[in-house]
């Protein structure tokens, strides 16, 4: 097969594994991936040997969707408006997609790529945290780490309801945002996650001992 062909036969395959990911979560069959890109199930698995390593390109790349538009924050004026927006695409990024949450717990955490990822996405949120910490606008005990967690708690909220009333989650958001403020904060009973408790969580081992 030309060269050509075959990235384009790849690319079809990724963009129609994304739209039914989304759709259907990490349940759907590569045989419907398959159909969709109108390629054969064989064109699928040359391209991904596994379902795993398709879904973790994936993930990979949306993770890298929301950190480019982090970076792109980094410079606003308003630090506080920057991290609402952070969040808002990543709570949107996760209410419209059923797979995201799935593959964020499951075995695609321990992909490379997915790794390498979410690295960076960590390091997008506490840049971002950092700057709305400094600027007053939220408690200073908030970190990235519980930025990202956040996306989850928001969109899972709206998620019984999620079809009914689309965009739901921005009201969770909103409360979780006024919840970050300063105003009123009390002292936390646990401390925040770091990168070494999300790589226990992958490997499946308790919280390192502080």
């Amino acid at each position: 097969m030309p060269r050509a062909d075959a990235a384009r036969n790849r690319q079809s395959v990724l963009s129609a594994a994304s739209a039914e990911l989304a759709a259907h979560g990490l349940d759907v069959s590569m045989a419907r991936i398959a159909a969709r890109a109108g390629v054969a199930k064989g064109t699928v698995f040359n391209h991904f040997p596994t379902k795993e390593d398709l879904v973790a390109e994936i993930f990979a790349d949306r993770i890298g969707g929301l950190v480019a538009l982090g970076a792109g924050l980094r410079g606003a004026d308003d630090p506080a408006d920057a991290l609402l927006r952070f969040m808002a695409a990543g709570i949107e990024l996760q209410a419209n997609d059923r797979s995201f949450c799935e593959a964020a717990t499951s075995i695609v955490r321990t992909d490379t790529r997915v790794r390498a990822a979410s690295a960076r996405l960590a390091e997008t949120a506490e840049e971002l945290t950092r700057r709305a910490r400094d600027a007053g606008a939220i408690r200073t005990d908030v970190t990235g780490h519980d930025v990202v967690l956040l996306f989850n708690a928001a969109a899972q909220a709206a998620a019984p309801l999620g079809a009914a009333v689309p965009g739901l989650w921005r009201r969770y958001l909103y409360l979780i945002f006024d919840g970050l403020r300063p105003e009123s904060a009390r002292t936390l009973p646990v401390a925040a996650p770091t990168a070494a408790d999300f790589t226990a969580a992958a490997a499946g081992r308790p919280r390192p001992s502080r």
